[in-house]
């Protein structure tokens, strides 16, 4: 495998998908050469775009391809467990998009094949992978840098089903199993440390989606450091997360690629890793784990304690 062209499959032609597809161009010795998705013309329309011979609506067509060692889920998050496990029993190594899971227990059953099979299985946490965070655990790790409080926003303006690309979802997104699931791994990845305290309350459930559009998460790891996280699909202003890591001997904030410190100074990331896409980052750990015959980086086992933690969450607010 380590001379060998990595044969890949990706399911979900979206937004999310080109993300992929866009980050695997710039990875020497991999190729994609199955694309699976919902519309069969959009599939084919984004395969003619990105050189993929082969199309198809179903992932057991593409699991059938004897050449393909590994598969990228980008497909709606109730979905991402059952096709994990079906990736698994096909032989093949996966990497399933944010989040792994939105049942608890479905989580665990992917995490347990993957130690039977010891195939490659990762989550994409594509925060452990962001040049700016990445700068973050590097202080850590060299013990400048610890923190004493997380504070972070998750803000979208979505009071209708529509995806990244302002088209429309065939499926509901959620802010605890989906958004929150990157601060919650994140927080307990920076502080070092598993999340012991966890508390949640959210605002009124949307009449047409059925979920809560706003939200509030505490956290508290073992060494004692706390995060807070507020999230929102209601906030008509800047989107995305942003987060402010309050630490002993600094104070940075992240906003997507840029960090700054307390007193909103630059901080150059740029040569931080080879890339500045977050995606393409997490793209190379898993590949580089299927040739080094190792857990990456986000593997389903390292993740899991996050999914504990939301499932807690989730009874909370049930």
């Amino acid at each position: 495998m380590n001379t060998m062209t990595i044969k890949v499959a990706l399911a979900g032609a979206g937004a999310f998908g080109i993300k992929h597809l866009d980050g695997i161009k710039n990875i020497d010795g991999v190729e994609v050469v199955s694309l699976i998705s919902r519309d069969l013309a959009k599939t084919r329309e984004v395969a003619d775009k990105y050189g993929i011979q082969h199309v198809t609506t179903d992932l057991k067509d593409s699991l059938a391809i004897k050449e393909v060692d590994a598969v990228i889920l980008c497909t709606p998050t109730q979905m991402h467990a059952s096709q994990s496990i079906a990736c698994l029993e096909a032989g093949k190594h996966v990497q399933v998009e944010i989040p792994l899971c939105d049942v608890l227990a479905d989580g665990e059953k992917v995490v347990a094949l993957q130690k039977q099979t010891g195939l490659v299985a990762m989550c994409g946490h594509t925060r452990r992978f962001n040049p700016s965070h990445q700068y973050v655990h590097k202080k850590i790790q060299a013990g400048e840098f610890n923190i004493q409080q997380m504070d972070v926003q998750t803000y979208f303006f979505r009071r209708t089903n529509m995806n990244a690309l302002g088209q429309p979802r065939s499926w509901t997104d959620h802010l605890l199993w989906h958004h929150a699931a990157h601060t919650v791994d994140l927080f307990a990845y920076q502080a070092g440390s598993p999340i012991v305290k966890a508390n949640a309350i959210q605002g009124p459930i949307h009449k047409d989606l059925g979920i809560a559009m706003d939200m509030s998460i505490q956290l508290q790891a073992a060494n004692g450091a706390i995060c807070t996280l507020s999230l929102s699909f209601n906030n008509d202003g800047p989107l995305g997360t942003f987060f402010r890591y309050i630490g002993d001997t600094a104070t940075y904030i992240a906003r997507y690629d840029d960090l700054v410190n307390g007193k909103e100074e630059k901080i150059d990331v740029s040569q931080v890793d080879v890339s500045m896409n977050g995606i393409e980052l997490q793209d190379r750990e898993f590949f580089a784990a299927i040739r080094e015959g190792r857990e990456p980086n986000a593997s389903v086992a390292q993740v899991l304690p996050c999914y504990q933690v939301l499932h807690d969450l989730e009874l909370q607010l049930s």
